[in-house]
């Protein structure tokens, strides 16, 4: 089906191998081989260009490339993924291009690779600046090839650098995560996402802490611990210069993700790879998690579909406060109203004058917005708008 109206939208695209999986990770990830990683680029190249005739006349404002890890690829298949979805879709001339990359994947041919090819966002893993917490967590790298790779990306011209930060982990302290705080804000990328650790049923973390509490043992820290964490990284973060726009990513002005805050928004964004997710006109879906099945029809994007679901009004409402609501900014009042033809009081006015009297949102003028209590909970919070 041939798209023809002229509007924009986002593009993600999913390289699903690692050098290793890491030990609390759960998504779609996985250990390969070069001629697996073969297959699935020619795979991937084939869906992008039969996507990009079917998306002709959609003009591409972001691309993020998530993983995995991306900068696993050999520099020659990025820049084979890279210029195809150049040629093959409108990408706008101020096109956020956003690849993810991990320390110890990175050489200076792939960072020139990528400069050529008009990445002008880079987000790089590092979790940690601890070496013992990076090896807990399973990753191949140190503190010491975080600071090779940052700064091999500056050389080559990065100037937008996002680092990933984690907290909660197993033995961390208040002071490990103050010192991992300092040393990257100190280092000055344009965005910092500080994430708190959940660990997830199915990982090698969730076995190894299973394993730990029949003994009577708990290594992760309480949940005054991890509150007072999180309070640390506001405080810090804002000291360095950084503004809290989600509840979880911190940025310089004019450095927040647009990517992100787009999915956060409800745009358009296209899904290419396996498993990858998309929002196209209040519908969403999700590319097969199937290798083979991948590989046998991505020329045909239509039939690797799964898990398509045409949005309600209600399913639409209620995505716009639970995601709208991670945001500082909150959501809009009138602009509720315009998207659904709804008053929004109507809807949502018993809910939010409770959670406004149990001081978990605030109120001004046009905005909802969650309170720093309203963070702490803010699972309940966005739970109790959902319809």
């Amino acid at each position: 089906m041939k798209i023809k109206e002229n509007r924009q939208m986002g593009i993600y695209i999913h390289i699903p191998f690692c050098i290793q999986k890491c030990e609390y990770c759960d998504f779609l990830s996985f250990v390969s081989s070069s001629r697996t990683r073969e297959r699935y680029v020619e795979a991937l190249l084939s869906e992008i260009r039969i996507l990009g005739k079917q998306y002709e006349d959609v003009s591409v404002s972001s691309v993020f490339v998530g993983g995995g890890t991306p900068s696993c690829l050999e520099a020659f298949q990025l820049e084979e993924i890279f210029w195809t979805l150049r040629s093959s879709f409108h990408i706008m001339v101020d096109v956020e291009f956003s690849v993810e990359c991990n320390p110890g994947t990175l050489d200076e041919s792939k960072a020139k690779a990528m400069r050529a090819a008009g990445v002008n966002r880079i987000s790089l893993g590092l979790q940690s600046a601890d070496d013992t917490e990076l090896m807990a967590l399973g990753r191949i790298h140190t503190y010491g090839m975080f600071l090779e790779s940052y700064e091999l990306l500056r050389e080559n011209g990065f100037s937008n650098i996002n680092v990933d930060l984690m907290s909660g982990l197993p033995n961390q302290k208040t002071k490990d995560w103050e010192e991992t705080l300092r040393k990257v804000a100190g280092l000055g990328p344009q965005h910092i996402s500080a994430y708190g650790l959940i660990v997830e049923e199915g990982t090698g973390l969730f076995r190894k802490i299973l394993s730990e509490r029949k003994k009577g043992l708990e290594s992760l820290p309480d949940e005054e611990c991890e509150r007072e964490m999180y309070y640390m990284t506001k405080g810090i973060l804002r000291d360095f210069g950084y503004h809290q726009y989600e509840i979880s990513n911190f940025s310089r002005s004019g450095f927040a993700c647009r990517h992100n805050i787009d999915c956060w928004t409800r745009k358009d964004y296209l899904g290419i790879g396996l498993g990858a997710s998309s929002l196209i006109q209040e519908t969403r879906y999700k590319n097969t998690a199937d290798m083979k099945r991948y590989l046998e029809n991505s020329n045909r994007p239509d039939s690797i579909q799964t898990e398509k679901t045409v949005l309600s009004i209600e399913d639409r409402m209620s995505e716009y406060m639970f995601l709208g609501l991670r945001m500082t900014d909150g959501i809009s009042i009138s602009g509720f109203n315009r998207s659904f033809g709804l008053d929004f009081f109507e809807v949502y006015g018993e809910i939010t004058l409770r959670m406004e009297m149990e001081g978990l949102i605030f109120r001004s003028e046009d905005v909802i917005a969650l309170t720093p209590r309203g963070v702490d909970l803010s699972n309940f919070v966005m739970a109790g708008y959902l319809l």
